[in-house]
């Protein structure tokens, strides 16, 4: 049999390109995936393609790594708990720097370079993002099994999202890019989890689909083993994972998240290596797909 050509693959996407214009897509960067310029500009190119035949795209992103790398340089020290990052003053400070200002503005600058007419804003613009500071938790040391109440600091929570600036923006061709900060009614600015933001923001704009790029390539039976990469669940599935005790570690709270999402109207959740070139065109425009897609 034939390898595909070009045009084959041309074909293939006809369909979804006509079934996807004029919906709207929020896209999940992590940090780990925005780092390299190659790997930026690849993947830049691909929403801009996506912005291109009509779809309506968001951007949310992280930035983790980055973060971790100026506070080494810094020399400010970082504590990270049950995969929390507790964000005192010091911190903060360089969330606002990495997120709304370098990370940013490196997303912006690759998209203007494929000709998509990207708006650098942050949750804190427009009240995008509305939240509260999280209270003090108890969590489990895993060290000594013993429970400890932790304050995360400037660690928000999101109350709710004011769609209307993103909106305005997806309503004249824009295309958002926002960063993981939210602000309360005092103005007191948090560090915010990139994944609510942009679950959040999904459902809010009653989005198609929310697609979460990450360094992993989708949802695995065992991990690192590829041959029991799950390629599409239902929502139902996905707790059966979970209620069944087959899904372990940090597939669990994803798994419950992303169902929670699909059950408040979010049509589908794709969770895709962001570091594979055309993978996101894969995703959306190819039968196959390249990630673990879970549906309503």
């Amino acid at each position: 049999m034939s390898q595909p050509t070009k045009l084959d693959l041309l074909r293939e996407a006809l369909p979804y390109i006509q079934r996807f214009k004029g919906k709207t897509f929020v896209v999940k960067l992590s940090g780990k995936v925005t780092e390299e310029r190659v790997n930026l500009g690849s993947l830049a190119e691909e929403l801009a393609l996506l912005h291109q035949v009509g779809i309506r795209v968001c951007v949310v992103h992280g930035g983790g790594k980055q973060l971790n790398e100026l506070a080494a340089q810094l020399g400010v020290a970082q504590t990270i708990i049950d995969g929390r990052r507790v964000t005192d003053d010091a911190t903060l400070d360089m969330a606002k720097m990495i997120f709304a200002g370098k990370i940013n503005t490196d997303i912006l600058a690759a998209l203007r370079h494929r000709g998509s007419n990207a708006v650098g804003l942050s949750g804190v613009d427009g009240n995008i993002v509305q939240a509260v500071r999280r209270p003090p938790r108890e969590v489990i040391n895993r060290a000594t099994g013993e429970s400890e109440q932790i304050d995360f600091g400037h660690v928000g929570d999101v109350v709710e999202i004011d769609d209307r600036l993103l909106c305005v923006l997806l309503d004249h061709d824009y295309l958002p890019v926002v960063s993981s900060l939210g602000a309360d009614a005092e103005g007191r600015v948090f560090n915010i989890n990139a994944d609510t933001i942009a679950a959040e923001i999904a459902v809010r704009l009653k989005a198609e689909k929310l697609i979460l790029l990450s360094d992993v390539g989708g949802i695995y039976l065992r991990p690192g083993e590829a041959e029991t990469k799950l390629s599409r669940l239902t929502a139902d599935e996905a707790e059966a994972l979970v209620r069944d005790g087959v899904a372990t570690g940090g597939m669990i709270p994803k798994l419950q998240s992303i169902t929670a999402l699909l059950r408040r109207g979010v049509g589908s959740a794709h969770i895709i290596h962001g570091s594979l070139r055309n993978a996101l065109l894969s995703e959306i425009f190819t039968d196959e797909g390249t990630g673990t897609m879970i549906v309503a």
